[in-house]
């Protein structure tokens, strides 16, 4: 089946949806006016449910239509900010043969794309836009990016772009449908199918689109550029990925947001411990789906070598040398990342402060308020001590602790009270000034005294909590490291110094 003829098959099903949502509403209707001409109470329930699911469908779509297309991502950059940018851009349109972009933007994502304004259901285009994500400008050279933005270009030539957004909309209109749907299981089931046919048709058709852009991009950088950027790309996802989950995902702790988030990860690619771990896990087999809109990169690579090599001069250079002034645009990029709210209220702090105000806030925080707490109302102390908890374990009343801890939200565990006693001594010797979370881009952070020794509490605290008798050896260690009996934890003051 022919790329063409596949995408004819996409649009020509997209237009079905919609015939088919019109069968619904009309069928609605001729149950609806059966009911006031000829009454039967057999047809009443077929009334019911074909108007009901009816509602549902123009609701699902009303929405969708409602959605804007929104403000687009990153920094636009002109001819006068990024002009060996835009030279390299005119320069590979010309060799695709296709009209340059009219708008380039750079992005926070470990991608470049292509996108056009079209009308008439694709027939004219009004705007072309390129987006070209700054992480790969940090990774690849000169000769991968160049072959990157031509592999973009191809779209274009390809008129690749020009069904995308009339697709993606069909696309877009089916999920939320189906999801409309869910008080209507057959009705949902019947636009379930249809968006599975729908969605592997037309994603068949991006997959091949996206090889078709491979040869473009090789005729332009030469199979190694590309092969070279694709595995690239695929370790700078995994690394991008790793770094927004484990990293950046601590902003807002404390009201702190790194000062330099492409500086993050740039130390982050650069660790070797780091590096290991990334190409151990670009070596894993991909999962393929016939609902992919890429080609696996194993396929992608294995047709790469079947295009002739073309001659070409390399350019071994880092492609932020394409930038005028690389600090200027990963400063405004990082800007453009951040809300309003969030560069007003946030504080900017060096990745060393962050993660120790995030792994406060997310490991330490709840264990000593809701220790303390829970201490309180088993004791019937007035106020949340630390040593009331203490003084619970020792009259043995540990199951009643948990019990509290349980209503506050903790998950049910044989060693919830141990994992809680553990993570709220590690805060008290956060906020004593006698340990920190310490900063490491090979792996987790580390709470670390100040001479450097791990602080490892786990089995100590497991310890304590089975053993009422432990309860003195405790307190004896916690005032030497200059607790006072009467500490309260007060939740809002939980910033480590």
């Amino acid at each position: 089946m022919t790329t063409a003829f596949r995408a004819v098959l996409a649009f020509t099903l997209l237009a079905g949806f919609y015939v088919l949502v019109g069968l619904i509403l009309a069928a609605a209707v001729f149950f609806d006016v059966l009911l006031l001409v000829d009454f039967h109470a057999s047809t009443v329930k077929i009334a019911i449910v074909l108007t009901l699911a009816a509602g549902a469908l123009v609701r699902a779509l009303f929405m969708v239509s409602r959605r804007g297309g929104g403000e687009q991502p990153g920094v636009p950059v002109g001819r006068e900010h990024e002009p060996v940018l835009w030279q390299t851009v005119d320069e590979l349109a010309q060799r695709v043969r296709t009209a340059p972009p009219d708008e380039i933007r750079l992005v926070a994502e470990v991608n470049a794309a292509v996108s056009e304004d079209t009308r008439f259901l694709g027939l004219k285009a009004t705007r072309r836009r390129m987006f070209v994500g700054l992480p790969l400008l940090q990774t690849l050279t000169v000769d991968e990016m160049r072959a990157v933005l031509g592999h973009e270009l191809g779209h274009y030539s390809g008129a690749h772009t020009r069904l995308g957004a009339p697709v993606y909309r069909g696309r877009v209109s089916l999920i939320a449908t189906v999801r409309g749907l869910g008080n209507h299981p057959f009705i949902q089931r019947l636009f379930t199918w249809y968006a599975k046919l729908y969605l592997r048709v037309s994603q068949a058709v991006s997959r091949k689109q996206e090889l078709e852009a491979d040869r473009f991009a090789v005729a332009i950088g030469g199979r190694q550029a590309m092969a070279g950027a694709l595995r690239k790309i695929h370790s700078t996802v995994l690394g991008w990925d790793l770094y927004v989950g484990n990293y950046l995902s601590l902003t807002g702790s404390g009201g702190t947001r790194p000062a330099t988030v492409f500086g993050g990860f740039h130390a982050l690619m650069s660790d070797s411990g780091r590096q290991a771990e990334i190409a151990k896990l670009a070596d894993e087999p991909e999962e393929v789906s016939p609902y992919d809109s890429h080609p696996s990169l194993a396929e992608r690579l294995a047709a790469i070598e079947q295009l002739p090599e073309p001659e070409q001069v390399p350019d071994p250079r880092s492609a932020l040398t394409l930038l005028r002034d690389a600090n200027v645009a990963v400063q405004a990029v990082e800007q453009s990342m951040w809300t309003p709210e969030a560069l007003t209220g946030l504080r900017p702090v060096s990745w060393e402060e962050l993660v120790a105000h995030g792994m406060y806030a997310g490991r330490n925080a709840d264990a000593l308020h809701d220790l303390a707490m829970a201490g309180q109302r088993v004791m019937g102390a007035n106020r949340p001590y630390l040593d009331a908890a203490f003084e619970a374990i020792a009259r043995g009343r540990q199951a009643e602790l948990a019990a509290v801890l349980l209503e506050q939200g903790w998950a049910p565990s044989e060693t919830l009270l141990a994992g809680v006693l553990g993570q709220a001594l590690e805060a008290v010797l956060i906020q004593l000034g006698e340990a920190k979370w310490t900063l490491s881009w090979s792996g987790p952070a580390r709470l670390l005294f100040d001479d450097g020794e791990e602080v490892s509490l786990s089995e100590y605290a497991a310890q304590v909590a089975a053993n009422p008798a432990a309860v003195a050896g405790l307190r004896q260690w916690l005032g030497d490291h200059g607790m006072r009996h009467d500490y309260i934890p007060i939740q809002e003051a939980v910033s480590p110094n």
